[in-house]
């Protein structure tokens, strides 16, 4: 597939409003001091960027930035981004990934979970394997059944791409995945009334699910349940090689921004962390929130900065899942003060 196909694919499985900025490639869109950006989903990957805004980091480092759209999946942040309505896109690796593949100016700029931070989540009357079961007997379980993902080409289908095809098994055929968007309440909803089996979601969907008695955590990459997915860059911001350039000034200080949201996660205080987490994802337990705090300080890195152990594994999985077919180019995605 040539770049005009990707793009005019992106487009198609977008379905985004792509209205006002010009294309991306001729550089940045928006006024000095702003950037535009979009992600795709409320997950725990983008909660520092909510602390840097309720805190208001971005606008003592000197950025500020519309309230972020919400895309619903990869597709849709790859083709915002590369039609110019956004200037930075928050996805996962996967949309970097397939992206870079027949576009050579898609570029980095931070890592927001350093574990693969989606999990398989099944229903109540989920029939198979025990939880504490093998991962095999548990993969083998998913045959058949009816799996909720985000949409097509995210880092949710990706997972159970991979858990199939590690299972000598075929996603596409040996079980039925369902789109459900990336609203939380809405696959939660799916997964209450039996309209799907399973899901394949991003945290905290599967604490929540726990927590109401809707779902149990049956694979979870970031518990240690895939030992070859524990240490991956997942959760990033990207953009293209012409907007790094012509919003540098933004872009530094939407990083430090984000750094210090971070060093709050990491060494601040946790009842006030607890309380932005609890307006962030609105309708959490109070189990539920204390479970999640130190785990978000095992999965969101200090830094912006890629490892490049964690972007091998990160290649590895989406080869081995047959995602992307060549190596990305870690020295071409990821810019010099962020390589780690």
């Amino acid at each position: 597939m040539n770049r005009r196909q990707l793009v005019k694919s992106l487009l198609a499985t977008g379905a985004v409003a792509l209205t006002g900025a010009g294309c991306a490639e001729s550089g940045a869109s928006t006024a000095v001091g702003k950037l535009s950006v979009g992600q795709v989903s409320k997950s725990i990957a983008f909660f520092p960027m909510f602390i840097a805004t309720e805190k208001g980091y971005f606008k003592e480092e000197g950025v500020s930035f519309g309230e972020p759209p919400v895309l619903g999946n990869g597709s849709k942040v790859a083709a915002a981004l590369k039609s110019g309505s956004i200037e930075l896109g928050g996805g996962v690796m996967t949309d970097v990934f397939k992206l870079s593949e027949v576009e050579n100016d898609i570029r980095l700029v931070a890592d927001l979970v350093d574990r693969y931070y989606i999990d398989i989540v099944t229903g109540t009357k989920f029939k198979g394997a025990a939880t504490d079961a093998s991962l095999d007997e548990r993969i083998a379980s998913l045959k058949g059944k009816k799996i909720g993902i985000t949409g097509p080409g995210s880092g949710t289908e990706a997972l159970v791409v991979y858990l199939f095809t590690k299972g000598g098994m075929n996603a596409k055929k040996d079980a039925e995945l369902v789109n459900l968007g990336s609203e939380p309440t809405a696959a939660l909803g799916a997964l209450k009334n039996g309209q799907v089996d399973a899901l394949s979601f991003a945290q905290p969907l599967g604490q929540q699910a726990e927590g109401s008695g809707i779902g149990t955590l049956y694979i979870s990459p970031s518990r240690g349940d895939i030992p070859d997915l524990v240490d991956v860059c997942h959760g990033v911001f990207f953009t293209t090689a012409g907007i790094l350039k012509d919003k540098a000034k933004e872009i530094a200080a939407f990083q430090k921004a984000l750094v210090r949201a971070k060093e709050d996660i990491h060494g601040g205080d946790a009842a006030e962390v607890k309380k932005l987490l609890a307006a962030y994802r609105s309708g959490m337990a109070d189990e539920t929130l204390e479970s999640l705090l130190p785990l978000l300080r095992t999965e969101i890195p200090k830094t912006n900065a890629f490892k490049r152990s964690s972007f091998d594994t990160a290649v590895a999985f989406h080869k081995s899942s047959g995602l992307i077919e060549k190596d990305p180019d870690y020295d071409q995605l990821v810019p010099k003060n962020l390589r780690a």
